[in-house]
């Protein structure tokens, strides 16, 4: 694993069940994710982009195979030692933003760093300015109820980013917003999330965003189809 590598994952398997039910999400994948880079996952539904992403962030667990994030091969960490490694390291943006109800904004950014050990105080007050630098200065009292899908986006993306993660990873940020907003989410991203010590995985179907991408992997079946540096080479059939 070279010094410029993030993730790499070598035939990393993922099956859920057993006997006849059994069902084979990851066939193999081997994929290295660059620092200072954003990938994107793209393919049809069902494809395995999530699982992957899953495994990738250290929340499930792969059948077969090795994945390494950041040097530490994922299998050889356990219980506490990986719920530390992943609280230290990777951010987190869910398609249903997976906001608390009943905290306001920056309570909700705050929730990372108070899991790592930071007093509420402080907390709240890095939340403050983290929802400031997305544009939500002047929301950070409100409560999710409170906030359009485009601001509860970019709550939940000030909220992946306030423990300082060098691997950040999103499922459909932009699945639920109009164009512009959509657009305005992926030029926060690229500017906040994507530096040289830091790498950020996309899962989307949105082919408006697409351009953002330094590189698009697209999955089938649980494969990694093909490798691509433009949206353009999408549209070549698969040698």
């Amino acid at each position: 694993m070279s010094s410029s590598t993030a993730i790499l994952c070598r035939g990393v398997t993922k099956n859920y069940g057993r006997g006849a039910s059994e069902v084979r999400a990851l066939r193999g994948i081997d994929l290295e994710v660059r620092l200072g880079e954003l990938l994107m996952l793209i393919g049809p539904s069902g494809c395995g982009k999530t699982t992957l992403i899953s495994v990738m962030a250290g929340i499930l667990d792969q059948t077969d195979g090795d994945c390494s994030v950041l040097g530490e091969n994922l299998r050889r960490l356990r219980g506490r030692r990986r719920t530390k490694f992943r609280g230290r390291n990777v951010g987190f943006v869910f398609q249903q933003f997976n906001l608390l109800p009943a905290l306001t904004a920056a309570e909700n950014v705050a929730v990372p760093l108070m899991l790592n050990g930071v007093g509420r105080t402080a907390a709240v007050r890095k939340g403050r300015e983290l929802l400031a630098r997305v544009g939500l200065g002047d929301r950070t009292r409100s409560l999710p109820a409170q906030l359009s899908g485009g601001q509860q986006q970019r709550v939940a993306i000030a909220r992946a980013l306030a423990h300082e993660p060098r691997i950040i990873v999103c499922d459909e940020p932009t699945s639920a917003l109009d164009h512009d907003t959509g657009q305005q989410v992926m030029e926060l991203l690229r500017e906040v999330a994507v530096r040289p010590d830091r790498s950020l995985v996309i899962v989307t179907h949105d082919a408006r965003i697409f351009g953002f991408a330094d590189r698009i992997a697209r999955m089938d079946d649980g494969h990694i189809e093909r490798i691509v540096t433009s949206p353009d080479q999408l549209r070549t059939p698969v040698s």
